[in-house]
């Protein structure tokens, strides 16, 4: 999802008490998505206990498996709202069109 440009905005309180030093302006922006094809391909999480083990769980997104960006979770919580939605429009959608999926 593309995010909409909006005019400046006043810094916030945690903002205005960074040290001078700290010049966000000369700082290079992030990369938008740039670990995306690497979380899709699966990733590993190690998880150390107090008594010195390490529990090792691998997690996978398995095939259909749809990535809700956190605003669209906000009004689509489960599985079944969001295929209610969609249902929805389904008929409004030409029965020739055609989608591109993103790789």
């Amino acid at each position: 999802m593309s995010k909409a440009t909006s005019k400046q905005r006043k810094p916030s309180k945690k903002l205005a008490e960074m040290r001078a030093e700290y010049d966000l302006a000369s700082m290079d922006g992030g990369v938008r998505g740039k670990y995306y094809q690497a979380y899709r391909a699966g990733h590993t999480v190690k998880i150390q206990r107090e008594d010195g083990t390490t529990v090792v769980q691998h997690f996978e997104l398995k095939d259909g498996v749809v990535l809700l960006e956190p605003d669209v979770r906000e009004y689509f919580p489960d599985s079944a709202s969001v295929n209610a939605a969609l249902r929805c429009l389904i008929p409004l959608m030409s029965k020739k069109r055609k989608t591109k999926v993103k790789a």
